[in-house]
């Protein structure tokens, strides 16, 4: 029994023994494979004990640490985790002692400083003190990641920033997206894209060519060109096009550009070159467009009549070949074109056939590089003109001011635009503040003769041409006026003349001419009187003596009468021949008091009263001494016959300068209107009922035989002043031509 109990064990301890082989085998089998699969698993596998410290590593492990499997040994796989914060590391690895398990992606670092991110997974599950750990590297991914993360922020960049207007529809046109840069261009809002497509805003034959765009898009894949539309507002546009298919999401982009300026641009360009090779070739100036070596590369007609040369010829030719002497003024310009990019100048040129031709020409850089831009103008006329221009100017200036005339030029608004140095004299201006005045300003200074009006109240536009009139100053001068209209286009002419000396001598003549018939008349008539008077007279004394009582008052009257006409033929007689005058020194002063002392007593009937101003020094002058009293007693006696209810004569005497003494005799009178003044010492002239006139005559011609002349000055209401120059010393010539 016991035999066979113990053939029962040792078949059961076979039977175990081979069950443990094969359980042994298979286990071996099993290690194998496992480390057949670790060994050849791609992601890297760490066997670890509970603190962490690892006792197994493949070698897709050794690869990622970068490091031999039987180094990580006993490392620490938290030693490679050291770049994860330890708070956030002690919390998860708290997590997966409680959880038993653990998944992250978290970055590492290597022994060699790289850095990876891996895909971190620890398990527990191979024993108590055992857990595993599988890391894979997803670096790649994690770039892939990264990038598309960029790609798309940067995408949605471009897409929002974008100037062009970017759009997304579907394969129907309908539009699913769209940045702000299309919206603004379509005047439409985002909120509205989901309802619209690009069929709404075409029409007409547009509808036909998106049609078209439509289908070379989906055979093609791709599609680019123009496409106008038309806003809901009605504005159209022009839009610039290119579509792409996205075959993944089935979605299509376009990014659409407004080119409707553009276009607008290329329109106004086109037009403005058109008009430009208008310009240019109908130009009557020469154009021409050179190179930087001066070569001429292109030529207007105008160009080939001045420089003398067919286009075939001119095209090519160096611009400086026409240039005469190019030396001195050419480097000049050259210099300053070269600095300033332009210039205007003018230089000698000779032409093809020899011809010199001045040329004005300006030329500049164009806005292509190497090229310039000329234009000429044969000015060879036009300096010959103004030099001839010049020389008229010159003649008409030397005329102008040689002139024996003063003459003014004015526009038709009657501003003075030049006067002559004459003219400036005349009306005592200097030559600035004479331009400074208008004619009626000049006018205005005096008064028109005979006319009794200022000439500022002449309206010269009612006048006609070259009717001269004459102007009186203030100081006695008189001029004559006239001017003559549009001499030239808004120039006129006016003339002075100072005609002070010649109205003068005019006047004197004719009053010379008036003595001389007076004085023949004169002689004639006191002659053929003078014998009949004597009888007359003789027998009014005989009658006078026979006859007595009543009747001697009428013979005293007949006898101051007949007294009276032999005065007057003695004045007669002064006037009608030369007198045999006696010229000797004399003091005046001494026969004005003795005339004052002869008419005192005449004086004193009426109340006047003569007073005498002599003031000393006043030198002896060469006279004949009768004459001059009886010019002081004309005087004086028209003095006291103006005064008849009295009043006072005031007599100076004094000297004007070195040759001149000057008597002035003022009255209280009624004194002489303007009119009446210009005539006195005219033969037969008076302002007196009972006058001749020939007093005054007799005195003028007796102060003009000495040398000397009369001025009176006269206001209506307050008296008279008769002011007598008288040279000391006389001309002796002067006075026997005057005899």
């Amino acid at each position: 029994m016991a035999e066979t109990l113990d053939l029962q064990t040792n078949e059961s301890l076979k039977e175990q023994l081979k069950r443990m082989k094969e359980e042994n085998d298979r286990l071996k089998s099993d290690l194998n494979r496992y480390h057949v699969i670790m060994n050849n698993t791609l992601d890297a596998i760490f066997i670890c004990r509970k603190e962490m410290k690892i006792v197994q590593a493949n070698e897709a492990a050794a690869r990622m640490m970068q490091i031999e499997a039987e180094n990580l040994i006993n490392r620490s796989v938290l030693d490679f985790l050291y770049s994860v914060p330890q708070e956030e590391l002690n919390k998860a690895v708290k997590k997966f002692l409680k959880k038993g398990h653990l998944w992250k992606e978290v970055p590492i670092k290597l022994d060699s400083g790289a850095t990876k991110y891996i895909e971190f997974l620890a398990r527990d599950g191979i024993g108590e003190d055992y857990f595993f750990v599988v890391m894979r590297d997803i670096s790649s991914k994690k770039i892939l990641e990264r990038e598309f993360s960029m790609n798309e922020q940067l995408f949605k960049d471009l897409f929002d920033r974008a100037v062009d207007g970017i759009v997304l529809f579907d394969k129907d046109g309908g539009f699913i997206d769209a940045n702000l840069s299309f919206c603004k261009s379509f005047e439409i809002g985002q909120n509205e894209l989901s309802h619209l497509s690009l069929r709404h805003f075409t029409d007409g034959e547009n509808k036909k060519h998106l049609k078209e765009i439509w289908e070379t898009l989906r055979r093609k894949g791709n599609a680019k060109g123009e496409l106008p539309v038309k806003l809901r507002s009605g504005e159209e546009k022009l839009f610039e096009f290119t579509i792409t298919s996205n075959l993944i999401s089935g979605f299509y982009m376009s990014i659409m550009r407004d080119i409707t300026e553009k276009r607008l641009m290329e329109l106004k360009l086109f037009k403005s070159e058109e008009r430009f090779r208008e310009i240019f070739e109908n130009a009557m100036d020469a154009i021409v467009i050179w190179s930087d070596d001066g070569k001429i590369a292109k030529a207007n007609e105008s160009a080939c009549r001045i420089f003398e040369l067919p286009m075939d010829k001119l095209v090519e030719t160096n611009l400086c070949t026409f240039i005469v002497d190019p030396q001195k003024k050419y480097k000049q310009i050259k210099k300053k074109y070269e600095k300033y990019g332009e210039i205007r100048e003018e230089m000698l040129f000779q032409m093809a056939n020899g011809q010199f031709k001045e040329l004005e020409f300006t030329s500049k850089r164009t806005i292509l590089e190497g090229q310039h831009l000329t234009i000429l103008r044969n000015v060879s006329d036009r300096k010959r003109m103004e030099k001839e221009l010049r020389e008229s100017e010159l003649k008409f200036r030397k005329v102008f001011n040689g002139s024996m005339d003063g003459k003014v030029l004015f526009d038709n608004q009657f501003r003075i635009i030049d006067a002559n140095p004459l003219a400036s004299r005349i009306l005592g201006m200097p030559d600035e503040e004479l331009r400074a005045y208008t004619v009626p300003d000049i006018l205005s200074l005096f008064d028109i003769e005979n006319a009794g009006v200022p000439a500022r109240k002449i309206d010269l536009e009612g006048m006609d041409n070259e009717i001269p009139f004459l102007l009186s100053s203030s100081d006695s001068r008189k001029l004559e006026f006239s001017f003559k209209r549009n001499i030239i286009q808004n120039m006129n002419l006016a003339i002075f003349k100072d005609v002070t000396e010649a109205k003068e001598l005019e006047e004197r003549l004719r009053k010379s001419d008036t003595l001389h018939v007076v004085g023949e008349l004169a002689a004639g008539i006191a002659h053929e009187i003078r014998n009949p008077m004597t009888a007359l007279k003789g027998f009014i004394q005989l009658l006078q003596g026979s006859i007595e009582g009543e009747y001697s008052l009428y013979f005293n009257v007949i006898t101051s009468e007949l007294k009276r006409i032999e005065s007057i033929i003695t004045e007669f007689l002064i006037l009608a021949k030369p007198q045999a005058i006696l010229y000797e020194e004399k003091d005046v002063t001494q026969i004005m008091k003795d005339t004052a002392d002869l008419l005192n007593a005449q004086a004193n009937l009426v109340n006047v009263q003569i007073h005498l101003n002599l003031t000393g020094n006043i030198p002896p002058i060469y006279c004949e001494p009768n004459q001059l009293k009886q010019v002081f007693i004309n005087i004086l006696k028209n003095a006291i016959e103006v005064m008849p209810g009295g009043g006072n004569i005031y007599v100076t005497i004094q000297s004007s300068d070195q040759d001149h003494i000057l008597i002035s005799i003022q009255d209280e009178g009624t004194g002489i209107s303007e009119d009446k003044l210009k005539r006195l010492g005219e033969p037969f002239y008076t302002t007196k009922d009972r006058g001749t006139g020939l007093g005054l005559m007799v005195s003028y011609k007796i102060i003009e035989e000495h040398q000397g002349r009369i001025h009176v000055e006269s206001e209506e209401g307050k008296g008279t002043v008769f002011h007598l120059t008288l040279p000391i010393r006389q001309n002796t010539e002067e006075r026997r031509s005057g005899e």
